[in-house]
């Protein structure tokens, strides 16, 4: 496979950002070591905003030949008041739960779990000078920046917080130099502290990346936030700015459980989610069952997608790519509830898998029902 081969699997659909093509390429073309990351807080149930976003670029980067990872940030989530604020849980969780959840994701988005390095954030943390990098780090950094910064976490400026929070931001960067990873891999709402990694790449005095005496810009690579499926708090949405405003703070989310399925849902649980979802007739600029379609259905192109609807009105209509779909929507030609039907259908179909898996092994589930879920 070429470079370029490579390069377009790390664009593929969901990937919305790469900082930058060019570093990217540089990388390939120097034969760096390609350690590719993604870090999660352990913080409730995995949606499909978590597991199928997350689960379709790892696939991408295993078949570009990079060496995938997922790192399972309990200390974070701990800082961050997850699961009630218990560590021994937040741990139990992360383990038992959270990469049996993601390893089913990884799976049935077309990529190899067996392949994926899962490691506890408390595994290094505790150990070496870590924290020797998370200091270097914050000494290139101002306190302003790392305010601006806390929003990754979830948090507002603002937001009455405790100290421990501001290291938060200072950790994630460190959490990127410190396991030499060459590309760091999140949603959009993370892309603050990857800024930060790439301003203070040439800075650092400790752990900077290091190939042939080269000091490496780590390459942030950033997916699409699945639409959550509620109304967003105003509609209809006049300005743009409003628009683009309301979009960045209705991704999926865990703590509303109709704004999102999760990879374990049955299927009567998903349709009834399908049906409730936010999905205006002919509205295609803010629909969370088009998000979906998009950013799953059609991740590859061209691909088949049949709605199954009755004679009378049209009979069964196949599309091969997503902007044929979003055009007979915008015009009327397609029913928001046969769109919704036929989207729940395709998940239900796509997460089998999955609830076999948790059939066969409830003890993960029947392990988060018995933890606090806390923002």
């Amino acid at each position: 496979m070429d470079i370029e081969d490579r390069i377009n699997l790390v664009l593929k659909k969901p990937t919305e950002e790469v900082l930058t093509v060019e570093n990217l390429r540089h990388l390939f073309e120097v034969g760096a070591p390609l350690q590719h990351y993604i870090g999660f807080e352990i913080s409730g149930y995995i949606h499909l905003g978590t597991g199928l976003m997350a689960g379709a670029k790892i696939a991408d980067f295993q078949k570009a030949g990079i060496k995938t990872r997922v790192f399972l940030a309990d200390w974070h989530s701990w800082i961050n008041d997850k699961l009630g604020g218990d560590l021994e849980t937040i741990q139990e969780v992360a383990l038992k739960y959270f990469k049996v959840g993601m390893e089913r994701s990884i799976e049935v988005m077309g990529g190899d779990p067996k392949k994926v390095e899962f490691v506890l954030a408390s595994e290094i943390l505790e150990k070496g000078d870590y924290w020797q990098t998370v200091i270097d780090i914050s000494k290139n950094v101002t306190l302003s920046r790392v305010m601006r910064s806390i929003t990754i976490m979830g948090r507002q400026m603002g937001e009455a917080i405790d100290f421990a929070k501001l290291i938060y931001p200072m950790m994630q960067v460190a959490d990127i130099f410190y396991q030499g990873v060459t590309i760091a891999h999140a949603g959009m709402d993370q892309r603050k502290a990857h800024v930060i990694a790439i301003e203070v790449a040439q800075k650092l005095r400790y752990h900077p990346i290091i190939h042939n005496g080269e000091k490496l810009k780590p390459v942030a690579v950033h997916h699409h936030l699945l639409l959550g499926l509620q109304e967003p708090p105003k509609w209809p949405i006049e300005s743009e700015e409003e628009f683009k405003e309301i979009k960045a703070q209705m991704k999926m989310s865990k703590s509303k459980p109709y704004s999102a399925v999760f990879i374990h849902d049955s299927p009567e649980e998903i349709k009834q989610k399908l049906r409730k979802a936010f999905c205006p007739a002919r509205e295609v600029r803010y629909n969370p069952v088009l998000d979906w379609a998009e950013y799953i259905i059609f991740r590859e192109e061209p691909t088949e997608f049949t709605i199954h609807r009755p004679a009378k009105f049209g009979g069964d209509v196949t599309y091969t790519t997503f902007e044929e779909l979003k055009k007979d929507f915008a015009e009327g030609k397609l029913h928001p509830l046969d769109l919704k039907n036929a989207v729940a259908e395709y998940l239900i179909d796509l997460l089998e898998p999955v609830r076999k898996y948790f059939e066969k092994h409830p003890e993960p589930l029947k392990l988060m029902q018995q933890v606090r879920i806390t923002r």
